[in-house]
């Protein structure tokens, strides 16, 4: 009997609409639009999750206004992630711009 590999598989389909197409990221464009984009979803849950505390008053609660704040908050998110972001994208793009050494030598 042989042990089993400990090498992970080569993905050959992507899961859930996931890709592990590393190419994307050899873009420095595409790698600051990568964060950007990873701010306002990280934004995005945590607005949710506040919403979610209910410290209003249910007075005015239906689900038209659950699904127009829904809205209302994802077009701000995408505008706090493109206009004054906290900073995460930032780390990430860094982050992920230290595996990419082509990447470090064009700084801009």
């Amino acid at each position: 009997m042989t042990a089993p590999s400990l090498l992970p598989a080569a993905p050959t389909v992507a899961t859930s609409g996931i890709s592990a197409d590393a190419s994307r990221l050899k873009s420095r464009e595409n790698l600051e639009k990568a964060g950007q984009q990873f701010e306002a979803v990280f934004t995005g849950m945590m607005l949710k999750s506040m919403r979610e505390a209910k410290l209003s008053d249910p007075l005015f609660d239906s689900k038209a206004l659950d699904t127009f704040r829904e809205m209302q908050d994802q077009k701000t998110v995408a505008a706090m992630a493109e206009h004054t972001p906290l900073g995460i994208g930032k780390a990430m793009t860094a982050f992920l711009s230290k595996s990419q050494p082509d990447l470090n030598d064009r700084t801009g």
